[in-house]
Parts: C-alpha cells; sequence; structure tokens
C-alpha cells in the first residue's frame, strides 16, 4: 500500500509539473529545477492539492474499470444470460435479468439469498440466473457438482435444492448435496450419470471464463444490464440497480 502511494503521489506530482502555465514559466523560470522549486514550495504551503488529485486519479481508475466490465458484458452477453449451463428462476421472459454468481459455502451469499427470493416475489418481471461459481474450496466445487446434475436431470426441483443447501448450518459438501437431492426423489444413479457426462465440466469452463474476464474473484457478485456489482450489496441496492437497467 505504501508502494503504491508513493507511486502515484509521484505522479500526481509530475502532472502538477507539467500543468504549470507557460505565462508563469516564461516570466520567472528558465530551468526545470526553478520549475520544481516552485512546485515543492506551493505543494508544502498548499497540501490538500495532493488528496484531491489522488481522489481524483482514484475516480478515474474506477470509471476506467467499470467501464472495461461493461465491454466485457457486451462482448459476453450471451453466454452470460442466455447459457444452457445455467439455471434460470423467476420470469423467464423478465424484461431484466439479474445474474448472481455464488458458492454454496459463502455466509454473504447465503445471506443475499433472502433478497433475492424477495425480489422475486414482487418483482413479475424480474428473471435470475444461478451460475455456480465454488470459489471456496474443494467442498464447494463438489456441492456444485451435484447441483448443476440436478438442473441437468430435474430442473424443475433445482430451486427447492438450492434452497435447502444454501440455507442448512454444515458445510456444503458433495455428501450434504447428495443427501439433500435423494429426499428430494432425485435418482442417484441419474445424477452420477450427469456428473459423468461432461455437463459439470462445461458448466465450470463456462462460468470461470465469464468470471475472468469480468475480473471476479468473489462472490456473491452479480451482472444487472451490462453493470458489474460486486459483493453482498442488499436487497435496496440491488432493487436500485434493476430499475436503473430498466431505464
Amino acid at each position: 500500500m505504501l508502494k503504491s502511494t508513493c507511486r502515484t503521489l509521484g505522479l500526481a506530482f509530475t502532472a502538477l509539473v507539467a500543468i504549470t502555465t507557460v505565462s508563469q514559466a516564461q516570466e520567472t523560470v528558465e530551468t526545470r529545477s526553478d520549475v520544481e522549486k516552485i512546485i515543492r514550495e506551493y505543494l508544502i504551503e498548499n497540501p490538500e492539492i495532493i488528496t484531491e488529485a489522488l481522489t481524483e486519479l482514484e475516480k478515474r481508475r474506477v470509471a476506467a474499470e467499470q467501464e472495461a466490465k461493461k465491454e466485457a458484458v457486451a462482448s459476453l452477453s450471451d453466454i452470460i444470460f442466455n447459457s444452457e449451463n445455467q439455471v434460470v428462476l423467476g420470469n423467464p421472459e423478465g424484461d431484466v435479468t439479474l445474474v448472481e454468481f455464488f458458492d454454496y459455502n459463502c455466509g454473504y451469499c447465503k445471506r443475499a439469498m433472502s433478497d433475492m427470493l424477495r425480489l422475486i416475489e414482487e418483482d413479475s418481471n424480474l428473471r435470475v440466473v444461478l451460475k455456480e461459481f465454488p470459489v471456496l474450496g474443494q467442498p464447494s466445487m463438489e456441492a456444485a457438482q451435484v447441483a448443476i446434475a440436478v438442473n441437468d436431470v430435474a430442473p424443475e426441483k433445482y430451486e427447492d435444492f438450492h434452497t435447502s443447501l444454501l440455507t442448512q448450518q454444515s458445510r456444503a459438501s458433495g455428501d450434504t448435496a447428495m443427501q439433500i437431492a435423494l429426499t428430494l426423489g432425485i435418482s442417484e444413479t441419474d445424477l452420477t450419470n450427469s456428473m459423468e457426462s461432461g455437463v459439470v465440466q462445461a458448466t465450470f469452463q463456462e462460468v470461470f471464463e465469464i468470471a475472468n474476464q469480468l475480473g471476479l474473484s468473489g462472490t456473491p457478485s452479480y451482472v444487472i444490464g451490462d453493470e458489474v456489482v460486486i459483493g453482498a450489496v442488499g436487497y435496496e441496492t440491488l432493487k436500485e440497480k434493476i430499475a436503473d437497467a430498466r431505464d
């Protein structure tokens, strides 16, 4: 952090040197060292300028990052919103799609699930896409494998499966996911065959490629319209982003 701050201060100082007015330089300065002396003295007298410069630099960095994410969403829109390797809840023909990348062992995802269910209940035109994004270790990966198989062989039971697994108290794993699937009456043989068919690998490959291009590393993460939203931002923020996407 210190190294990054020093580098940024150096950039800010260089920029200030560059924008010294020509008239001032012509009237009172003939060498670079004279310019730097004037700039240094001015900064010492007005140190708040450094804070202003750093704030503006950060604003520009964030804006550039957001624009890059929007461009990535546009280039990947088909597999983000319409892939065969995903789950669709809510209104399949909804006018706005909320895409959530989640992990069954993510505590923030567990809390965010109630936000998603509330939004679906209140908004009849909301389409929700779920992307299995197991980033919290092997148990999460194994649980996601079962989840993908559930969606493959019994998609009508996926929402109940998803809710049960995400709200359970114990850590999600392949075993706990399989037990929930069996209690819902899904054939273990069918699930095993699905997991061995290649659909799991195809789904993981697709989701992790999307996440990589969008710069996602944690859960939950969302795509709403052309905007990438990071973290469990809560019901009100999600609702606001959905409204913005409709405008």
